[in-house]
């Protein structure tokens, strides 16, 4: 019983220190009052991004606007774009890796004045490519673009929490 006690307490100062220095469990930011309802406009309604940087809107509390007039904030994608470069050549002058990336630039106004300036954020992964499991490298592949566009909306998320 004492050295149960003396854990419950240990688990108390532990957490009493880290609230006390700022640290807090990833998760959702809060969004500040000028991005509740934005409005996301961006040429390609159906890209990876889009739907990561909606759902990710949503799960943090945000309402979309489905008019630029009546939204606090407009979310501006000026471009979006994937694809992948050749990184090494094998034997035989065949593909060995290759990087996957995805570039977007962006910017947020609200009243008509910018919040945020136009930004480019780009990340980048890399794969091994194997000419036997062509399907396989292929699915890599999509699923590397899903995640660099959800590691994109999530820093944007950031900045969005920072204004």
């Amino acid at each position: 019983m004492n050295g149960r006690r003396a854990a419950m307490l240990v688990w108390v100062l532990v957490a009493a220190v880290a609230a006390g220095c700022g640290f807090r469990l990833r998760g959702h930011e809060p969004l500040p009052a000028a991005m509740t309802q934005p409005y996301l406009e961006s040429a390609d309604r159906y890209s990876a991004l889009h739907a990561a940087l909606v759902a990710r809107l949503r799960a943090a509390g945000a309402r979309l606007a489905a008019d630029p007039a009546t939204a606090t904030a407009v979310i501006r994608v000026h471009v979006d774009r994937t694809g992948r470069e050749l990184l090494t050549v094998a034997a035989g002058n065949k593909p060995g890796e290759y990087e996957v990336y995805y570039m977007v630039e962006y910017s947020v106004t609200a009243a008509g004045r910018e919040l945020l300036p136009r930004q480019q954020v780009t990340l980048t992964r890399e794969y091994g490519y194997d000419e036997t499991a062509v399907l396989a490298k292929e699915h890599e592949e999509q699923s590397l673009r899903a995640a660099l566009a959800d590691d994109i909306a999530a820093l944007m998320l950031r900045r969005f929490a920072a204004l």
